[in-house]
């Protein structure tokens, strides 16, 4: 039987591979990861991440799952928004990624309504109807099954209840898109291998973003994956869009 493959980057793997590769890739840069975001976005993806707690519509006592949950940044704020009587769960696949954001959480006071789990976002370990916002930020993009993630994420979410997907996407002015993939392709890589010591890996993230859906496939793989009111809002002229769609 010839082996089902997917896509790592620009290259062709057999799909069992595809997670290990991508827990390497992540394995390297956890460390310098919040360094390398800054350096990597000017700062910018505070301003994303802001737009996406904006649009999130958490309140007190809300569940909140923060899918890829990295190093915290949203995390941390849902955990404000939410108070003691909700809860945050931090989930990520990667042991070392989710290691370093909850170090960083304890360390800057937070916790008391954060959990951690280590998960793949395509077979969520949590009963169905259990969240009111689910949020997946520049995670999607690494998981090898989209489709099967976002079933996945749609079953825990709680009728009525939100998910919002913040990705990298397809800049929609030409000139804008040339300047990006220079960016992309000659200095992301310089600067991971100054900072992170690790060219190959911010190659990898250039990448994978050209390989990721664009914002009209994605709308419709959410809205396959049982969502409704999919939309979505490009910012930075498309090089980053959030799509959010509503559980019914």
């Amino acid at each position: 039987m010839e082996k089902r493959t997917t896509h790592f980057g620009y290259q062709e793997v057999p799909v069992d591979e595809k997670a290990g590769r991508v827990a390497d890739v992540f394995h390297s840069v956890a460390a310098r990861y919040d360094v390398m975001n800054d350096l990597m976005s000017m700062g910018i993806h505070r301003y994303w991440k802001y737009i996406t707690l904006e649009r999130s519509g958490v309140r007190r006592g809300h569940k909140v799952l923060d899918i890829a949950g990295g190093t915290g940044d949203l995390t941390a704020k849902f955990a404000s928004r939410v108070g003691k009587t909700g809860r945050v769960v931090l989930a990520d696949i990667n042991a070392s990624m989710l290691n370093v954001g909850r170090d960083k959480l304890i360390d800057h006071g937070v916790g008391g309504n954060v959990e951690y789990v280590q998960a793949n976002a395509e077979s969520l370990p949590f009963p169905d109807n259990t969240f009111d916002c689910i949020t997946i930020a520049f995670g999607l993009r690494n998981v090898t099954d989209k489709d099967m993630a976002l079933r996945s994420m749609a079953r825990v979410l709680k009728p009525g209840g939100r998910l919002l997907v913040l990705e990298f996407s397809k800049p929609i002015n030409p000139v804008l898109s040339t300047v990006y993939d220079q960016y992309s392709f000659h200095v992301l890589p310089r600067m991971g291998k100054w900072v992170a010591n690790d060219a190959e890996s911010y190659r990898y993230l250039a990448e994978s973003i050209r390989m990721h859906p664009d914002q009209n496939t994605l709308k419709g793989m959410m809205e396959a994956a049982g969502l409704e009111r999919v939309e979505y809002t490009n910012m930075t002229g498309g090089v980053v869009a959030l799509h959010r769609g509503i559980k019914f």
